[in-house]
């Protein structure tokens, strides 16, 4: 017999993005303890949300759904099912076995059905020198040849001196890239998109930001990938021996990424827990070895209430989970956490009529992503959203675009008014030959703070944040907010699951949790998590 509602375990936790909302549904579906969210924004999926403007759908950043941790893979489908792939059951490869997804008894049509993850194809280019290289960049004929001999000469030496004379002990991003790309790679498609990205050099980034987002992506790397794609093999979405920046497939909402968190949401509360929109966290009240309970007041009604519970799980940024905390953390935290950096992002939607990107075809590009390298222009990369979904613009007659803009909330770009973002869109589009001004029929402006956690400021004292949030032994940091991290969507998501692993088997340390940071480490990970998952699943699961 289930215990009432007031009988129950509750769960306190702080934001409504993958991460906390996989914590909710892991808790409902496996456990007994009531999960209560708090979201201090209108909207559902954090930074993994889905805005719609005049029904064309913008994704923040943009997500593909790839992941090579079969667990989260399930749990995507579970909630919303691939669409029928050549008719018959949908088969997908995982490591050791093919799995058959049966979930629906009728093939998913996309033509038809709504809540549906498509398989997409991906591509991702360079823009550099007003033409196309490849992305990540091969040393291709096409792209030996667009860079010129002499280029092409010193690249291969520089590359060459890598290999026999990397640079040891690595300790900074520049040095990151050297290792794997040789120094003049580096100078000519990583320094000036990276520094675009984070507004400082190279050499003032850990290295640990390569680790997270490039992982063991190198030339060698690159170069194997492209033999095996001349072998004939077995078609395998899984993509298991392949690294994230070179899959070739992924799945993706017919709506956008925020239509899986918002099913997801859906199921949290048809399961009974509960979701606080528009909550914004004012105190954290603990004693030391636990928290106790959080102050919190509602934006729309003014009220103020104290949540208490037995858990609590916070996605909120780090910088403001430790200024809430009361009483104070002690000071030599509050100085790190006072240092955490944050890089923000602006996002111009721009609707048009036509664009002079095409394939040797005639047709539209069919770009995902677009990374600018042009050191002439503020834009960082370029979403082509068509290319994402179809169902991600209301006309399929018009091309929905979106430029992305890294910037600092406060700065001169930041503060610029809506008006003179779109007219900076348009003037570059136009300089790079993209389009003509003429041709864009819409915009609109989308600014989101603290998207990206940031590896330099007081980051290389941030262990000493960990310590002592550690001491709190009912409290998960989990996302990519929540642990200062760069976190992908998968991960953030495997955080959460481990947290709630952890609860179920009364595991008390952190460390499966804080290794959770890369490909290689969760891949580590992933098999113990798999096992005490199965262990402990209980019969409270959900269909979708």
């Amino acid at each position: 017999m289930q215990p009432s509602t007031e009988q129950r375990k509750r769960a306190i936790i702080i934001g409504a993005g993958p991460a906390g909302l996989t914590a909710a549904f892991e808790l409902l579906t496996r456990t007994d303890i009531l999960p209560v969210i708090l979201e201090k924004s209108d909207y559902i999926g954090g930074i993994s949300r889905t805005i719609n403007y005049k029904g064309n759908r913008i994704d923040i950043g943009g997500h593909r759904f790839f992941s090579k941790s079969d667990r989260v893979m399930k749990w995507w489908l579970n909630i919303m099912p691939m669409q029928q792939i050549e008719g018959g059951s949908t088969q997908i490869t995982y490591q050791r076995q093919t799995t058959t997804v049966p979930a629906h008894p009728v093939a998913i049509d996309p033509e038809v059905d709504n809540s549906v993850m498509l398989v997409r194809n991906r591509k991702s280019r360079i823009y550099f020198m007003r033409q196309f290289f490849d992305y990540p960049i091969t040393l291709s004929g096409d792209t030996l040849k667009k860079l010129g001999f002499w280029k092409t000469m010193k690249i291969g030496f520089s590359y060459m001196k890598a290999l026999l004379f990397p640079i040891k002990p690595e300790t900074n991003l520049e040095e990151f890239f050297i290792n794997r790309f040789g120094r003049e790679l580096y100078l000519t498609f990583f320094k000036s998109y990276t520094e675009k990205v984070w507004g400082i050099e190279c050499n003032a980034i850990s290295a640990e930001w390569g680790a997270q987002r490039i992982k063991g992506l190198s030339i060698l790397k690159a170069v194997t990938h492209i033999l095996k794609k001349m072998l004939p093999k077995k078609k395998d979405i899984s993509q298991k021996d392949v690294e994230t920046s070179l899959i070739e497939q992924f799945l993706y909402p017919k709506y956008g990424p925020g239509q899986m968190w918002e099913e997801v949401a859906t199921l949290v509360l048809k399961l009974g827990g509960e979701i606080h929109m528009e909550w914004n966290v004012d105190q954290i009240r603990h004693n030391g070895s636990r928290v106790l309970a959080v102050e919190a007041h509602s934006d729309k009604t003014k009220e103020a209430k104290t949540f208490e519970g037995d858990y609590f799980f916070s996605t909120m940024p780090v910088k403001e989970l430790i200024a809430d905390m009361n009483p104070p953390a002690p000071a030599r935290v509050r100085e790190v956490s006072d240092g955490l950096v944050y890089r923000d992002f602006i996002t111009v939607g721009v609707l048009c009529d036509k664009i002079k990107l095409r394939e040797v075809s005639g047709e539209l590009v069919r770009d995902n992503w677009i990374y600018i390298q042009e050191p002439d222009v503020l834009v960082g990369r370029l979403q082509i959203f068509n290319n994402w979904s179809p169902s991600m613009v209301a006309d399929p007659n018009h091309i929905w675009i979106g430029l992305e803009y890294f910037c600092n909330e406060g700065d001169a770009l930041w503060n610029r008014t809506e008006a003179e973002m779109i007219q900076l869109a348009k003037d570059e589009l136009s300089s790079m030959n993209i389009l003509d001004k003429e041709n864009v029929l819409d915009a609109t402006v989308i600014r989101v703070p603290k998207t990206y956690p940031a590896y330099f400021g007081s980051y290389d004292r941030f262990p000493e944040v960990i310590s002592w949030v550690n001491g709190l032994d009912n409290l998960f940091l989990v996302g990519r907010n929540g642990m200062h991290k760069y976190n992908n969507q998968d991960h953030s998501m495997l955080t959460a699951m481990t947290a709630v692993d952890n609860i179920i088997a009364d595991v008390h340390s952190r460390d499966n949790l804080w290794a959770l940071n890369t490909e290689q480490e969760y891949h580590e990970e992933k098999e113990e998590a798999d096992k005490v998952a199965a262990s402990q699943q209980t019969p409270a699961t959900v269909s979708a």
